[in-house]
């Protein structure tokens, strides 16, 4: 079995491969104070609601923009599941081509989902990811990662508006019924929610004019769902992709290596 883990600035997520089939996900709060023994109590517990035990693991495959905790999940790792992982980094092979100014600078959450779109729904490609920010990456029909744009995620926006202002609170991410809203917590909602529907088609079409060609726009994140829900610009919402770019790299990888 395979396992593959997304370290992000909000959560974490962990999947278990059994050859092509995802039969388990979970999910944890990043946070940087925990020990490396904690994250090893939190990973069995998630492999024995499963009923996966460690031997059958063979393989671990990490994305993480995190650096302040790779130390303590790798060491982790090797206490509790007795393996080496594999970082998403320099010597790994993505199969992606990285054409921006510094490749070095690029996150490894959006190689990984785009590699996820591009092996897996094909390319030119437009991968959406919406986490803690919103990333909108272009990948041609070769396999060339040449670049995109950022913007403050959903839940960044949502959590600016109740703590730069006294009297908003805080609200549940969700669609109101009316974007007329009349009273405070749906004014807010329709807010948000409409308005990140309307910055999202904006960017989509921006991008397609500046590429030129029809790109295939896939969207991914925990948040994503009720964005592509409310949109015809987005083609594809795949909750998983992320742990589908892991398994292909981890699968390039391990090719060229043996």
């Amino acid at each position: 079995m395979l396992v593959v883990i997304d370290i992000g600035n909000t959560n974490i997520t962990m999947g278990v491969y059994r050859q092509d089939e995802l039969i388990g996900n979970y999910r944890l709060t990043t946070k940087f104070q925990r020990t490396s023994d904690e994250y090893g109590f939190m990973l069995l517990s998630f492999l024995n609601a499963s009923s996966i035990l460690v031997e059958d693991i063979e393989d671990i495959i990490i994305s993480s923009v995190v650096p302040k905790i790779n130390y303590s999940f790798t060491n982790c790792i090797k206490k509790y599941l007795h393996k080496n992982p594999i970082f998403i980094g320099p010597g790994v092979k993505t199969g992606i081509d990285i054409r921006i100014d510094n490749p070095s600078t690029l996150g490894a959450d959006r190689l990984v989902d785009a590699a996820g779109a591009y092996y897996t729904y094909g390319g030119p490609c437009l991968v959406i990811d919406f986490g803690t920010a919103t990333t909108y990456d272009v990948v041609s029909s070769k396999g060339e990662f040449l670049g995109g744009a950022t913007a403050p995620g959903i839940g960044i926006c949502t959590n600016a508006l109740s703590s730069q202002a006294a009297k908003l609170p805080e609200i549940e991410i969700k669609k109101p019924s009316k974007i007329i809203a009349r009273n405070t917590i749906h004014s807010m909602q329709a807010g948000i929610v409409f308005g990140y529907i309307g910055q999202t088609e904006y960017i989509i079409k921006k991008i397609k004019e500046e590429y030129g060609e029809d790109l295939k726009v896939i969207s991914t994140g925990g948040l994503g769902r009720i964005i592509a829900s409310e949109t015809d610009q987005i083609d594809i919402y795949d909750v998983d992709l992320t742990f589908k770019g892991l398994k292909i790299i981890y699968e390039k990888t391990k090719k060229n290596l043996y």
